[in-house]
C-alpha cells in the first residue's frame, strides 16, 4: 500500500496509496513542475493515509488549505468488508458529504486504502521574509493584522527565542538570535504578485516594531529559511531531554495573550517550552521540554499539556488543529463538546461500526451509545430488533 497509482496532469489529480509518504507526492511529479501543497513539518516520513486520518496540515495551509480541501477521493474499507468509494477526480460528488466526514476521522469510521489528492502547478514565483520582534506579543498583534488587512500568504509560521535559537544551531539558516520572536512569511505567483505582497506584509511589520527585516535572495535561501523551520522539532530535542508536542487551535488575535499564558503555565510546572507553529492558522504547537527520568516530571508535561489545551478552548479556539484526539486528548473531549454534541458524534460512530471494533477507546471519553442502542431487550416475552442510530 505504498504506490502512486496514477497522475492525471490534465485534470489535476494524483491517485496514491495510503503508505506514500507526503513528500513522495511532490517528488513524483516535480519533473512535471506541479507538487501536492499540503506539507507537514514531518512530510519526508508521515503518510498520506495519516494525513487523511487526522486531517493533516503544513506550513502553507495557509492559503492552500490543510488535507480536507486538498482531498477529492478515497476507497474506505468497512468494518463488513464493504469497499466505499467516496468522490473521485470530479471537483463535486452529488449526495452527503462522507468524504467530508472520513477526512479527520482518526481510523474510527473504516480503513482509507485509496486516495485521490488534488495535484497543484508550482508558482511561477515565490519569495520569503524573516521578521524579528522583541516581544512575542508584538509578533501576534502583527499576524493578526496581515490578516486583517486581507492578505493571505502561502504560509505565515513563527517561533519564539528558545526555539529560533535551536533551530538556527541546528540548520544555520541565518536566523536572528537576539529577538524574542521570529515569523517566516512567503508570498507566492507572479513576480508582480510576489512584490506587492511581500511589500505589504514588510510595510505592516515595520507598523508593529519589527526589528529585523530580511528577505530570501534566490531560491536556496527561500529554502534554507523553510528548513530551519521544518528541522523546528529534532532541533529542539537537542536541547531538552524530553519534550512533549501540544496541539491546540485558537483565534489568531488571541495569540498573545495565549502564548503568555502557555508560559505562565509551564513555568507553574517547573518546565520549559519552545513554541514553533502556524502562526496564520493559529494552530500552536508549544513543546513543553522536560525530564522523563526525573521522577514527577512526564506527569508534569502532561498536566501543563491539558492545561494548554483548556486554555486554547477557553480563548475561543479547539483541542487539535491537525494532531488528532486519539487517547491522549479524549477524557478533554467534554471541555470543548456538550454531551448533546458528544452524542451525536458518537452516534456517526455506531452508524459505521455498531460494536466500536476499530480504534476502540480512541476519541470518545465513553462510547455507551452504540451499546444502548444496539441491545436487545426483552419486552413480555419477545425480543426487540435494536435501534439504529438516527440523526
Amino acid at each position: 500500500f505504498n504506490r502512486i497509482l496514477g497522475i492525471d496532469y490534465d485534470n489535476r489529480c494524483a491517485v496514491v496509496q495510503p503508505g506514500v509518504t507526503n513528500l513522495a507526492v511532490s517528488q513524483a511529479m516535480a519533473h512535471r513542475g506541479f507538487y501536492y501543497a499540503p506539507d507537514p513539518s514531518s512530510q519526508i516520513a508521515c503518510s498520506i493515509g495519516g494525513n487523511v486520518a487526522e486531517n493533516a496540515g503544513g506550513v502553507h495551509c495557509l492559503k492552500y488549505g490543510t488535507t480536507s480541501p486538498n482531498l477529492l477521493g478515497v476507497e474506505l474499507v468497512l468494518i463488513d468488508g464493504t469497499v466505499l468509494r467516496l468522490g473521485g477526480p470530479g471537483m463535486e460528488q452529488a449526495g452527503l458529504d462522507l468524504l467530508g466526514l472520513v477526512c479527520g476521522s482518526e481510523g474510527l469510521l473504516g480503513v482509507v486504502t485509496e486516495a485521490t489528492v488534488r495535484i497543484l502547478p508550482k508558482p511561477a514565483t515565490a519569495r520569503a521574509l524573516l521578521m524579528g520582534f522583541s516581544s512575542v506579543a508584538a509578533a501576534g498583534d502583527c499576524v493578526a493584522a496581515i490578516i486583517a488587512a486581507g492578505i493571505i500568504p502561502a504560509g505565515l509560521e513563527m517561533m519564539d527565542a528558545p526555539a529560533i535559537r535551536a533551530a538556527e544551531d541546528f540548520v544555520q539558516a541565518g536566523y536572528p538570535t537576539h529577538v524574542a520572536a521570529l515569523m517566516i512569511a512567503e508570498a507566492d505567483g507572479t513576480a508582480a504578485q510576489v512584490d506587492d505582497q511581500l511589500a505589504q506584509i514588510s510595510a505592516i511589520a515595520e507598523a508593529h516594531g519589527c526589528i529585523h527585516l530580511k528577505e530570501s535572495r534566490d531560491e536556496a535561501e527561500r529554502l534554507l529559511f523553510w528548513a530551519g523551520r521544518k528541522a523546528a522539532f529534532p532541533a529542539v530535542g537537542r536541547i531538552a531531554s524530553d519534550y512533549y508536542c501540544v496541539d491546540g487551535t485558537i483565534p489568531r488575535r488571541m495569540l498573545g495573550r495565549v502564548l503568555a499564558e502557555i508560559s505562565a503555565i509551564v513555568a507553574r510546572h517547573g518546565l520549559g517550552v519552545a513554541n514553533v507553529f502556524h502562526a496564520g492558522d493559529g494552530n500552536l504547537h508549544p513543546l513543553v521540554m522536560y525530564d522523563a527520568s526525573v521522577p514527577g516530571q512526564t506527569e508534569a508535561a502532561e498536566a501543563a499539556g491539558a492545561e494548554i489545551l483548556k486554555a486554547c478552548v477557553d480563548a475561543g479556539g479547539v483541542l487539535t488543529g491537525e494532531h488528532g484526539v486519539g487517547v491522549e486528548k479524549r477524557d478533554l473531549m467534554p471541555h470543548q463538546f456538550s454531551a448533546t454534541d458528544l452524542d451525536v458524534q458518537s452516534r456517526l460512530k455506531c452508524a459505521f461500526d455498531e460494536k466500536g471494533l476499530l480504534n476502540p477507546g480512541k476519541l470518545f471519553p465513553s462510547l455507551s451509545r452504540c451499546a444502548e442502542m444496539n441491545a436487545v431487550h426483552v419486552h413480555g416475552g419477545r425480543l426487540a430488533h435494536p435501534q439504529l442510530p438516527r440523526f
